[in-house]
């Protein structure tokens, strides 16, 4: 993850955190092109942890770890996220394996960002 990469994933931390309550302990990004995809462990609160030992429990969190993630993201638009990278984000795909607390987000963007961040000093 180069510096750039680093940056994005504090800020998607950030953004979660002041949003959800709790952000991911561990964040990877990766751009390529318009995306960023970003890798996240330690996505669930103890009491979430506490709510997936039952299955009804595992489906609802997932439902409120995928679905309502977009709609709080598009209920705050990520203004920061968006500055830092000089683009808009257009659209988002989110899913988590409730076992492992293992995320996956992808951010997409207007522009070619692996590009531009490839370009800067």
């Amino acid at each position: 993850m180069n510096k750039f990469e680093a940056e994005f994933s504090n800020l998607v931390r950030a953004f979660r955190k002041r949003h959800m309550g709790k952000g991911p302990s561990k964040i990877s990004t990766t751009f390529c092109k318009n995306w960023a995809i970003c890798e996240m462990e330690g996505n669930l609160s103890p009491v979430e942890k506490f709510i997936a030992t039952s299955e009804d429990g595992k489906q609802t969190l997932r439902a409120a770890r995928t679905e309502m993630v977009k709609e709080i993201y598009r209920k705050h638009q990520p203004v920061d996220m968006e500055a830092f990278l000089g683009a808009k984000l257009v659209d988002l795909f989110v899913d988590i394996d409730i076992e492992r607390d293992f995320g996956m987000s992808i951010f997409v963007f207007d522009q070619d960002i692996e590009k531009k961040m490839k370009n800067e000093p």
